[in-house]
């Protein structure tokens, strides 16, 4: 194996850093209710998504509206989900100057308003990332659920939203 330089050991970590804050960047957009950051995570054409029974989509375009539809609801000038993506054990592989992909572990839950119900869900997401316009993007991303659990909530729960 070939000796690598201090140099491009350092360029290797600022290179899964900058992916790491990509990803984060995606999830609190999730959670801020964000569609155009949520979006601007994505390669501008084509990226590869599977979101499980949410479908599966050949561009973020459309999965951005969907997100935009669901997540921005309101009833009585309420969110009606709320939702909270934690991700965390990142494995992150550089597989050239510009391309990579990544092993994540979310805990997501959701409140949903309308249904009554809490989700709680373990997921597995597995992406691969380009850089872009000098930046790294998502150029495809599953998600797959690995456990998901839905309870009411029960009666006098109290829901605020900051």
């Amino acid at each position: 194996m070939t000796e690598r330089s201090i140099e491009q050991r350092l360029a290797d970590l600022e290179r899964i850093e900058a992916i790491k804050t990509l990803k984060y960047r995606y999830l609190r957009a999730c959670d801020a209710k964000d569609p155009e950051t949520f979006r601007a995570c994505f390669v501008d054409h084509g990226a590869v998504i599977d979101y499980g029974p949410l479908g599966t989509f050949d561009d973020a375009g459309p999965i951005a509206e969907i997100f935009r539809t669901v997540a921005l609801r309101k009833v009585d000038d309420r969110h009606v989900i709320l939702d909270m993506h934690h991700a965390l054990h990142p494995e992150i592989t550089l597989l050239g100057d510009a391309l990579a992909a990544g092993k994540w572990t979310l805990h997501f839950r959701q409140v949903n308003l309308i249904d009554h119900t809490e989700t709680v869900r373990s997921i597995e997401y597995v992406d691969e990332y380009v850089i872009e316009n000098g930046e790294w993007k998502i150029s495809k991303c599953q998600s797959i659920t690995l456990w998901s659990m839905v309870r009411p909530l029960t009666e006098g729960t109290v829901v605020t939203e900051g």
